[in-house]
């Protein structure tokens, strides 16, 4: 499966979900939404990486690719971006620490210029969102229905240059 797939599913809850938000008038009930986007999306996103791992360990050899399988199974939102540059890059290597570093680095201006804001903000928004809600019963109140929405969108750059400098 491409990483990419696991979006679908934060991001058909996301389609239904802006139908239903524009009837809604009371933004009380409007932001009772934003903690369930936030932990679909962060969901994803750890769906995601886990499958960019794979992948590429199993390319690289079978066993390996078992390996990793079985150490990433329980990640549990663990995704932060300090812990992909600490804890899981410099396993594979530094070069791929390093062109992931390169590879946000230009994501973030070219995100920045078009005026989409700061991908690492919105994926760093979107964990720290999530583990309000999941692990605090916190309802974000600095964020609304269409900030967790636009956050969970912009973030998915950062899953972008993960894949693409995990490819062999």
């Amino acid at each position: 499966m491409a990483y990419c797939d696991h979006f679908k599913l934060a991001d058909d809850m996301i389609d239904h979900l802006d139908n239903v938000i524009g009837g809604i008038k009371d933004p009380f009930i409007t932001s009772r939404y934003v903690g369930f986007v936030a932990v679909a999306a962060v969901t994803v996103y750890e769906l995601a990486i886990k499958e960019i791992f794979y992948e590429f360990a199993r390319r690289k050899h079978k066993v390996f690719g078992n390996f990793v399988d079985k150490h990433f199974d329980r990640i549990n939102g663990r995704i932060k971006l300090s812990i992909i540059r600490e804890d899981y890059l410099p396993h594979f290597g530094d070069k791929y620490l390093q062109r992931f570093e390169s590879k946000i680095k230009k994501a973030e201006e070219k995100s920045i210029r078009a005026r989409k804001g700061s991908i690492k903000t919105a994926y760093g928004n979107i964990i720290t969102w999530r583990n309000d809600f999941a692990h605090e019963g916190k309802i974000p109140s600095t964020a609304t229905y269409h900030e967790v929405t636009k956050a969970y969108h912009t973030g998915k750059a950062i899953i972008d240059c993960l894949a693409e400098i995990m490819r062999r």
